[in-house]
């Protein structure tokens, strides 16, 4: 496995003081948005779209540093009721599809979107109870109306482009869970598959490793991120796991972002590194910071610190003991 970073960290360096920066860091990869929630702050999309001689420029720019590309990103929301973002999202996602396929990038990384609860819905619904009823027949149109034929386009789309999809089992968006994203999975292609992050698995109440067991027997993790979660549970028994406050209420919220190794332990991580060895994912490990007590920098260095401690990089001996 190789440690990489997402980069929407530093969007307020340029493009080459980032790259610089992260590789002396100690990281072998970046991820980098496109556009919609992320930002596009170091990728010219259109600009690289439309010219071959600045594509081949700005990869040299990373394998020249010893980098590579593990995915871009453009976390939006595709079937949003909200038309105009949409929109937006829609058109980011096919653009980034095609510039991943044109520079050899294997991964783009999104969310799987949330619609409406009827065609004239004016903001997303996210169901999370099958009762009152209601609930439950929303869900069942969310998905046989709006998700599954978008993302079988898409999925398809994508396929072609010989271009794998990491959705990002997120709270608030209708693929969040394994069960969510193998369900979505087999309705489309194997194109679609997770960008998986243990962060939102904590605090939903899934064991990462678990996961990470399931989805990797489907094969269906193509890219993962590294970020923790800490659980308060004095506050999860005041607040539920569904804590609405905002992020910043750090001494009242019931869970909180952190970097790695700040929410659960090192082995913990550790024994995650270990399931994805065993269970086919051998790829990048990408860092995101989102921790509020921490500086993006202080985040980011103690996580490469962490993680440098536990990866495994190197293939695996013959068995010479037996």
């Amino acid at each position: 496995m190789k440690l990489g970073v997402f980069t929407v960290l530093f969007s307020q360096k340029t493009f080459e003081e980032m790259l610089d920066y992260v590789q002396a860091a100690g990281v072998t990869a970046v991820e980098i948005g496109t556009g919609a929630y992320p930002g596009s702050a170091h990728c010219p999309l259109d600009e690289l779209l439309e010219d071959e001689n600045l594509r081949n420029g700005y990869l040299e720019k990373v394998t020249s540093r010893g980098l590579q590309i593990s995915a871009f990103s453009c976390h939006g929301n595709p079937i949003s009721p909200d038309q105009a973002f949409a929109d937006e999202s829609h058109q980011v996602l096919k653009k980034t599809i095609k510039l991943a396929s044109l520079m050899g990038v294997p991964v783009v990384n999104c969310f799987s979107g949330t619609a409406g609860d009827h065609e004239g819905a004016k903001y997303p619904n996210w169901p999370v109870a099958p009762w009152p009823n209601e609930y439950g027949d929303i869900l069942k149109w969310q998905w046989e109306e709006k998700l599954i034929p978008y993302w079988k386009e898409v999925g398809q789309y994508a396929k072609d482009h010989q271009v794998k999809i990491g959705l990002e089992l997120h709270g608030g968006f209708l693929v969040h869970t394994p069960y969510t994203l193998l369900k979505l999975r087999e309705e489309t292609c194997d194109a679609i598959g997770a960008n998986l992050d243990p962060s939102h698995l904590w605090w939903q109440g899934i064991d990462p490793v678990a996961a990470i067991k399931i989805l990797g027997r489907a094969n269906a993790i193509h890219h993962f991120h590294a970020k923790d979660t800490y659980i308060d549970q004095d506050n999860v028994n005041m607040y539920g796991l569904t804590d609405m406050q905002p992020y910043g209420n750090v001494q009242t919220r019931a869970w909180s972002f952190r970097s790695v190794g700040c929410g659960h332990s090192l082995q913990e991580w550790s024994d995650m590194m270990s399931a994805l060895r065993t269970f086919g994912y051998d790829y990048v490990v990408s860092i995101e910071h989102e921790d509020p007590l921490m500086s993006i920098e202080e985040g980011f260095t103690r996580a490469v610190k962490n993680l440098k401690s536990i990866l495994i990089e190197e293939q695996p001996a013959e068995l010479w003991w037996v």
